[in-house]
């Protein structure tokens, strides 16, 4: 038998199986769900913080950011700033937050120690959490069983938590594309398949809607979209997402997954790499125009990118540039979407 026939009866049966024993129950509950960034802090002088690069306050400039937080720089461990972020945006019709996490006591973000502040929080404010699976290090046999530990992690250490987000009863956990590309597609029905069997049921969102995802994962949806933005006018955007949307949450329902639609409110990363991208906001009809295609194309889930990745200029979190203009533009939509009165 060829070894590419070999991988696709791999695929297909592995994928069939874990299908038949996790499959969402139907209808998804609705959710409006931003992703989220903990890796933000300032060092003692004040002039200086991870991820913000050089500050000043005086002049409402972060180095790292095109625009500048309404609350000035902060640190993301504070716990006073984590209640008032979940505030934010419960206050606004966002149902919980994404947060990225880079691995077991990661010390290059911190994220496995703030995603308990998050959870602490979060509970007492009837929100919910997830995480942002972002990458899988290492190679071969040795990176296969690091990758199932770590879903074994994300699931015992967190996602029995009551306020980590559940879909029947199952904890979600979103899986960013650079830990798909770096695990061998043959791989995942064994890495999952072994981590249900230590960890019990969860469900797995993949980034980037295609068969294969599909036929693997739980449920698609698609982080970055600011490709598509590039030099077109709202109308544009408007055609461009109408026909995209649709197919992502075509493509979801063939399969029986979670289909998720993502909207962004512009993107600038020009200060961070170079040259980069800038996608104007067009004073808010970006946002907008994404914000109604979602809406018509019917997805379970609408993600937000983000709540503060501020070094990519996607935040909706109230800046000094803009106020809180984002946040009211989301509560408009989101409550719409989700069904709730103005």
């Amino acid at each position: 038998m060829k070894p590419k026939l070999i991988l696709c009866l791999a695929l297909v049966l592995g994928a069939a199986t874990l299908s038949g024993q996790n499959m969402p129950p139907n209808p998804v509950p609705r959710e409006v769900l931003a992703f989220y960034y903990p890796w933000y802090g300032v060092d003692r002088s004040g002039k200086a913080g991870r991820h913000w690069g050089n500050i000043n306050a005086a002049a409402h400039d972060a180095s790292a950011s095109p625009h500048y937080p309404a609350c000035g720089v902060y640190n993301s461990m504070d716990p006073a700033l984590i209640k008032s972020h979940i505030d934010f945006a419960r206050s606004n019709s966002i149902t919980g937050f994404i947060v990225s996490w880079w691995g077991q006591q990661s010390k290059q973000t911190r994220d496995d120690s703030s995603v308990p502040l998050l959870l602490q929080c979060a509970e007492r404010e009837h929100f919910k959490i997830s995480v942002y699976w972002e990458q899988a290090p290492g190679s071969g046999a040795e990176r296969n069983a690091r990758a199932m530990n770590d879903l074994v992690y994300l699931v015992t250490r967190f996602g029995t938590n009551d306020a980590f987000l559940k879909v029947g009863g199952k904890p979600v956990i979103f899986v960013y594309g650079r830990v798909i590309s770096q695990i061998p597609k043959a791989a995942w029905p064994a890495i999952i398949s072994g981590a249900r069997a230590k960890a019990g049921p969860f469900l797995l969102i993949a980034d980037k809607y295609n068969e294969t995802n599909a036929r693997l994962f739980d449920g698609l949806h698609m982080y970055n979209i600011s490709w598509a933005g590039v030099g077109k006018t709202p109308a544009e955007l408007r055609a461009w997402a109408a026909q995209y949307d649709g197919d992502a949450v075509k493509l979801a329902r063939q399969y029986h997954r979670i289909s998720c639609v993502t909207v962004i409110p512009g993107y600038n990363d020009t200060k961070m790499r170079k040259p980069g991208r800038n996608v104007d906001r067009q004073d808010g009809e970006v946002y907008r125009t994404l914000w109604e295609e979602a809406i018509k194309a019917k997805p379970d889930w609408i993600l937000i990118t983000s709540w503060n990745e501020w070094l990519e200029g996607t935040e909706i979190e109230p800046s000094f540039e803009e106020g809180d203009k984002y946040l009211k533009l989301t509560a408009e939509y989101a409550r719409h979407f989700l069904g709730q009165k103005p």
